[in-house]
């Protein structure tokens, strides 16, 4: 099946691995919320059922700091719809104070360490210019 969208996360490159999972993780579930992006149950050949799952490939990139800032910019200024993780919410233990570290940061200084997005694939792909696939 083609997309005409594409879903990608950028990762900052020199966290710890369970760092890099815990935010792909989280900011993906960000993308998750978006209408028409999950789709049906699953369901095996003995009758079990399985929660449904996003239904198109998610990239995953590593970028420096200034390159997440990068997408974070051109994400905003083309109104794509993410989800962002910042550095602060390594510290926070619930949903809730997570939402309160992101909201005592303005947006120029956020210590951005991933950022998922979906948007059209050609402004994904410009927003994305310069990352490399994370190995």
């Amino acid at each position: 099946m083609d997309f005409d969208t594409k879903i990608a996360v950028a990762i900052k490159e020199d966290l710890a691995v369970w760092q890099k999972l815990n935010v792909t993780a989280f900011t993906v579930s960000g993308i998750a919320s978006i209408e028409g992006v999950i789709g049906n149950n699953y369901e095996d050949g003995s009758g079990n059922v399985y929660l449904p799952m996003i239904i198109q490939p998610i990239m995953i990139f590593s970028a420096n700091r200034d390159q997440l800032r990068q997408v974070y910019n051109y994400a905003l200024e083309h109104k794509f719809l993410f989800s962002i993780y910042i550095e602060e919410l390594f510290l926070t233990p619930n949903d809730e104070e997570n939402r309160d570290a992101v909201k005592a940061v303005k947006s120029e200084d956020l210590k951005l360490v991933g950022i998922a997005i979906r948007g059209y694939q050609k402004l994904v792909n410009k927003a994305l210019k310069g990352l490399s696939l994370h190995s």
